[in-house]
């Protein structure tokens, strides 16, 4: 998949019968996918490109001026926007100026001025342009003047539940990780970049990754059961989110990995830790050899599954 930052810039007006949908997808979650699939099989109907607009942050954030907690960082997002199959991700800044455009007017901007679009996809009931007045039946009656074909995307529900960014933020907040898994189709998953740490993993002889996430959600405190893949091979992973209080409370909660049977250097990579399940709370030990004790059976069950 090809990524762009920023405004296209006329760099894609002469893509091959380009279809294209827009949105947040945070989580890129059931519903999402199911828009981006519909895409990347009209696209390759007309041997054309599979186009996905998302913004660098969430319009919440722009319009309310305060951060609105995020599934998936932009680069998390990306990663999972590839999986679902489009040929080519455009990420635009979201600005004051991009959200007073009116529906008619980011449609043109983007689908005719940018990218000539042969189609597009919306998901089923998606609201865009300025104070969100923008709607499939407006949508559909524009195409018909500028010659693009509209369709819309499914309604995507599991066990009664609609699919929805929001109600999956609850779930992973809420430490219900079943239920968000139902909801993206895949088990949680967090995304980042392995850091140093103060080396304390070393010291005790259990190494870890400590992962900067860029921003993603978090479930609640404690320890995980987790995967996660390196250079091809995935190797079990025991997951610590929390602040360390055996160790004094820092300022925000530190994550950290340790991958069993895995040795080497994974400073600078990306990794992404696949969340099983919850093993138990975060909590104060006595000491250093009270805490190791405990962690070496955190390993023993992971190892159990």
């Amino acid at each position: 998949m090809k990524r762009h930052l920023g405004l296209p810039e006329g760099r894609f007006a002469g893509l091959p019968s380009p279809v294209v949908t827009f949105g947040v997808f945070d989580g890129v979650h059931l519903g999402h996918q199911a828009v981006i699939g519909e895409v990347v099989n009209w696209a390759r109907s007309l041997a054309g490109t599979a186009v996905a607009l998302t913004f660098d942050r969430h319009p919440q954030t722009v319009l309310r001026g305060a951060p609105v907690p995020s599934i998936s960082s932009i680069e998390h997002r990306l990663v999972l926007i590839e999986r679902a199959g489009a040929d080519l991700t455009i990420v635009l800044p979201f600005t004051l100026d991009l959200a007073q455009l009116s529906p008619e007017g980011f449609l043109d901007r983007f689908l005719v001025t940018e990218f000539r679009a042969r189609g597009l996809v919306l998901g089923f009931d998606q609201r865009f342009g300025h104070q969100a007045a923008g709607n499939f039946a407006q949508a559909k009656a524009w195409g018909e003047i500028r010659g693009v074909e509209v369709r819309r995307g499914p309604e995507v529900d599991r066990a009664g539940l609609k699919v929805s960014s929001s109600a999956i933020r609850m779930a992973i907040a809420g430490g219900r990780l079943d239920e968000a898994a139902a909801m993206l189709g895949r088990a949680p998953s967090l995304l980042g970049t392995v850091v140093h740490g103060d080396g304390r993993g070393g010291k005790i002889g259990i190494h870890t990754a400590n992962l900067d996430l860029h921003q993603e959600l978090l479930p609640p405190r404690g320890v995980y059961l987790a995967s996660c893949t390196v250079d091809g091979k995935t190797y079990r992973t025991v997951v610590n989110i929390g602040l360390r209080p055996t160790f004094g409370a820092g300022k925000g909660d530190i994550v950290e990995a340790h991958l069993l049977d895995w040795s080497g250097d994974l400073y600078g990579r990306d990794l992404e830790l696949v969340l099983a399940r919850k093993l138990r709370d975060e909590r104060k030990f006595d000491g250093v050899e009270a805490l190791v004790a405990q962690i070496r059976a955190d390993i023993a069950e992971a190892r159990r599954g």
